[in-house]
């Protein structure tokens, strides 16, 4: 209802099934298609586009080209033709967001002129990171074991209060000589309140293996049993989810950091600000360049090669970096969803 105040807006919007919002957008799509919007309500609104989507479905980026298409129908004035973002391409959405987001900040600036005094910020700067950690003193008072663990969930499981289901069986359904190694896992999920259908999915929270923490630690020089809480460096920031406060490193390594992921090209960015080797920080920065994506597709994606493998080509930077900026430099792991294997007559009996 607000946005007939606005000046300047940049959609950015995905496709989901067969050309529908996504859910954090209905309500907004609802409300953009009413009939009683008057032909020129969003005349004084610049606006930009951008879509992500898949070209594999037959309704390709349909939410973005049809947003697009009601905000001129409502008087809105583009900045520059609709981007389609495609998945589907070897460089992902980035072959087409890197020319358009150029041409969109030349737009705003002609349009917006900074004020006097303010200045953009020099792509050689590295922003502040979002949180910083605080060691506690190793002689401080240790909680509880149980403090260090996600604590129990009250209302019904999801992905920011999971359950700990004990696993009641684990057989491999493809014989030995069969390539693919798929099993049938059992877990109790008695108490949880879990309820589910035929067709359903379950959720997995992963974590990373003993062997890949331990050199991850090793890697940057970080003490797996030291204690520290984070502070967010802006106010009103939120902590992370399912983060104990206090932490252990190994704790923030194992059931958070997605170091068997692979990197992202804002990874190699971030990642080129804290190399002091010039070798691997001239690398670094060819694949965070819009030039160098075939070769970072080549290097990193088609080989699925892992954040921490990555870490393992570059000793001299990964050794240099500020424990401060790992929850920006990783992401965290998300939950992987595994096939029920149910069935309604089954079920039913």
């Amino acid at each position: 209802a607000n946005l007939i105040h606005e000046s300047l807006v940049v959609f950015v919007c995905a496709t989901t099934g067969q050309g529908d919002p996504p859910d954090n957008m209905k309500m907004f799509w609802r409300f953009l298609f009413r009939k009683s919007l008057p032909a020129g309500s969003l005349c004084q609104l610049d606006y930009a586009v951008l879509g992500l989507g898949d070209s594999s479905y037959p309704k390709f980026n349909f939410i973005a080209k049809k947003l697009h298409k009601r905000l001129l129908q409502l008087g809105g004035n583009p900045l520059l033709p609709v981007a389609l973002g495609d998945d589907q391409h070897d460089l992902g959405p980035d072959a087409v967001v890197d020319p358009w987001l150029v041409t969109l900040w030349d737009k705003i600036l002609a349009l917006y002129p900074l004020p006097p005094g303010l200045e953009i910020i020099s792509p050689n700067v590295c922003l502040p990171p979002k949180y910083t950690l605080r060691y506690l003193p190793e002689d401080s008072p240790h909680p509880d074991r149980d403090l260090l663990q996600p604590p129990a969930p009250r209302a019904p499981p999801c992905e920011l209060r999971p359950f700990a289901a004990r696993m009641v069986s684990n057989q491999r359904v493809t014989a030995l000589s069969h390539f693919q190694d798929v099993r049938l896992i059992e877990f109790d999920i008695a108490g949880s309140g879990i309820t589910f259908s035929a067709g359903d999915v379950v959720m997995i929270q992963p974590q990373n293996c003993p062997e890949d923490v331990q050199q991850f630690c090793q890697l940057l020089c970080l003490e797996p049993h030291r204690r520290f809480v984070l502070e967010p460096m802006e106010p009103g920031t939120s902590l992370p989810p399912l983060l104990p406060q206090p932490c252990t490193i190994q704790y923030l390594v194992t059931h958070y950091l997605d170091i068997s992921g692979v990197p992202r090209r804002s990874f190699f960015e971030l990642l080129a600000y804290f190399s002091t080797n010039e070798l691997e920080r001239e690398k670094l920065q060819e694949f965070s360049s819009a030039q160098g994506q075939e070769e970072l597709y080549s290097y990193c994606n088609r080989p699925r090669r892992t954040t921490l493998e990555v870490m393992w080509d570059f000793p001299h930077t990964t050794c240099s970096i500020p424990a401060d900026y790992l929850l920006d430099l990783i992401p965290r792991i998300r939950p992987r969803a595994f096939s029920i294997a149910s069935s309604v007559l089954v079920r039913a009996q």
